[in-house]
């Protein structure tokens, strides 16, 4: 399925998460990771949330990351992103996408006993598309989001698709990742997932961090 994203007013929540630093046990170590939790949230949901590539400083304080959370607390849910491993204060180093997913399943392991009656969903930017969405088919995942998806690398993994609801938006003037490629890719993928397309939007979504925010609440609420 194919959308356009469009431009609302919906009120999203106005206060500021309470936000608490996080060392989490990783399999190299430690895992720097940040916990937001909004006033309304009901705990009913988990997210959690991976940033890009490691290597082209991707951390959990990318603003598309940052927003993907804050569209997750404003659904109500508490929002967990870390940096990967040789991230930030995070040990070890940089791993291809494998040693990252295992960071994934740790950070889940963390979320799920932390939250054990709350459904998990799982969200990633770029790098972190891919990671999440090899850590969705290792675990129960009740809802994916792909940011910017690296659809090159996706062709090799992506052999089969997670068992939950799937959302992918991408920006159709990124410079990075081809809008062609990743709208062509999806639609070979029966039933497939649903694709929102954001006119004019580069890799980053800069000047459009607002409409992205409010096409994923709108998109899961």
């Amino acid at each position: 399925m194919i959308a356009t994203a469009w431009c609302n007013n919906r009120a999203m929540n106005a206060r500021a998460p309470e936000k608490e630093a996080l060392t989490i046990a990783g399999p190299t170590g430690r895992i720097e990771a940040l916990l937001e939790v909004p006033g309304n949230s009901l705990g009913t949901t988990v997210g959690v949330v991976c940033h890009p590539h490691p290597l082209h400083q991707g951390t959990m304080m990318n603003k598309v990351v940052h927003t993907i959370a804050r569209a997750l607390n404003d659904l109500g849910m508490p929002a967990v992103r870390f940096n990967f491993r040789g991230v930030g204060a995070s040990d070890g180093k940089y791993s291809d996408g494998t040693g990252e997913t295992d960071d994934v399943l740790a950070v889940v392991r963390w979320a799920t006993e932390t939250y054990p009656a709350s459904k998990l969903w799982l969200a990633g930017f770029s790098f972190g598309a891919m990671v999440s969405y090899r850590a969705a088919l290792e675990t129960d995942t009740d809802q994916l989001i792909s940011i910017a998806p690296p659809v090159d690398r996706f062709k090799d993994l992506a052999t089969e698709q997670p068992t939950c609801p799937w959302l992918i938006i991408q920006g159709d003037a990124d410079d990075v990742v081809s809008c062609d490629e990743v709208v062509a890719w999806v639609n070979e993928l029966p039933p497939g997932p649903e694709l929102i397309v954001f006119p004019g939007a580069g890799h980053f979504f800069h000047g459009q961090l607002i409409q992205l925010r409010a096409a994923l609440v709108d998109s899961l609420s």
